[in-house]
């Protein structure tokens, strides 16, 4: 799994109200491209982190899932521990991929 950072944990972080939401929104709230967006919401959604959904198929609509929220939570928590970005992202996947 590549996670482009800090954009993918951003993404994950504004989804992370529970809302869904569009590429053009997040662009918005994280300042930015729209197009970069565009091609970071599938990478996400084959990692499983996030998910497309309705209600039209094709709508761009995006829900953070389960493995991401548990992928930003113990993010934070090696954060608060001291940790760097990089390295609390990638032990954080290790142990979610396990």
């Amino acid at each position: 799994m590549k996670i482009r950072l800090p954009t993918d944990v951003d993404i994950m972080e504004a989804l992370s109200d529970g809302k869904r939401n569009t590429a053009a929104n997040l662009a918005y709230q994280i300042d930015k491209e729209r197009a970069y967006i565009n091609t970071r919401l599938p990478v996400l959604a084959d990692y499983g982190l996030v998910e497309r959904v309705g209600p039209a198929p094709n709508s761009g609509l995006y829900v953070i899932t389960d493995d991401g929220l548990s992928l930003l939570e113990r993010v934070r928590e090696r954060q608060e521990g001291g940790e760097e970005l990089r390295p609390a992202v990638d032990r954080a996947i290790e142990e979610i991929e396990e």
